[in-house]
């Protein structure tokens, strides 16, 4: 008799999170919907010895090790090419998912079958909400969202608008897009509309593909139950400056492929996010000196 294909499959793209990977891992035993699931785990030539602990703590996570990092999209698009479940749960490292909850999220997509895309309530480690849902930005939105405009005018309607500032994420609604820490995708869909786009290193392809959805003529909607935990950056805080670089080239990318209106139009915005992104990393290189200073004086006055 041909085994019967997975329900779910759960991909999961790690570098250097060893810790965090080891207690999602561990929540998944009591939250995945049953025997029917299957657990994929990329990892992105990690330093420290994530692979050598996931082979022995969680022997029955199919362990896929890169001998460099792809990126976040192509490392995850490896998964998928080897998952065979009806539901692909991309799933963030970071996150802590509670005892029944993905039997919670296929039970949400069970009943929408008209939804290409689901996803849950992200909250912060100290319980809070973490919003994760959002509308596609205009071209004036992203100008504010994603330049030193923003920072300038942190209270402007078009930033409010674009992060759904007037809603509370306590009832399924349809949305524009989802955060890609927890989003599940139907088979059908992955098949209709393919992989993520490995352009995007890290960072927007989560936009980018419910962007691909919805012109496919698929919803993408968000429930708030279940509720997931999701620690923000637990392994890109361990290179910010190229980081940084990333997401903002990774920005770029996303509005050249969906928002820009010209020439003009787009390198307005080029030079924008240029700015934000040397800020941040002057920024952080700042306060990385400033750490390293004060320890070397506390050194001296031992």
């Amino acid at each position: 008799m041909t085994p019967r294909a997975p329900r779910l499959s759960v991909c999961i793209v790690s570098w250097n999170c060893r810790d965090d990977l080891v207690a999602c891992l561990a929540s998944l035993a009591d939250a995945a919907p049953g025997p029917g699931t299957e657990v994929l785990l990329v990892d992105n030539a990690s330093t420290d010895d994530t692979v050598d602990v996931v082979e022995t703590r969680f022997p029955r996570v199919r362990v896929i090790p890169n001998a460099r990092n792809r990126g976040f999209a192509a490392a995850t698009n490896q998964a998928l090419a080897e998952a065979s479940g009806e539901y692909l749960l991309l799933l963030n490292p970071d996150t802590v998912v509670p005892a029944g909850a993905l039997r919670e999220l296929v039970a949400f997509a069970e009943a929408h079958p008209e939804a290409g895309i689901v996803a849950p309530k992200l909250l912060n480690p100290d319980g809070s909400l973490q919003p994760s849902c959002r509308r596609f930005p205009t071209p004036t939105a992203a100008l504010f969202r994603h330049t030193l405009l923003g920072r300038l005018f942190p209270r402007n309607r078009w930033s409010s608008e674009y992060v759904m500032a007037d809603w509370g994420h306590e009832e399924p609604r349809e949305v524009d897009w989802v955060s890609g820490a927890c989003l599940m995708v139907r088979r059908d869909l992955y098949e209709e509309i393919g992989p993520l786009d490995e352009e995007f290193f890290w960072g927007s392809e989560d936009v980018d593909y419910c962007y691909r959805t919805h012109r496919a003529g698929r919803k993408v909607l968000y429930t708030p139950a279940p509720a997931i935990m999701h620690r923000i950056g637990a392994s890109t805080n361990k290179a910010q400056v190229r980081t940084i670089l990333n997401f903002h080239r990774s920005m770029l990318r996303l509005y050249r492929k969906h928002m820009a209106r010209g020439v003009l139009d787009f390198a307005v915005v080029a030079v924008g996010v240029s700015l934000r992104a040397i800020l941040l990393v002057a920024s952080w290189g700042l306060r990385t000196a400033h750490g390293r200073a004060m320890g070397a004086l506390r050194g001296q006055g031992r």
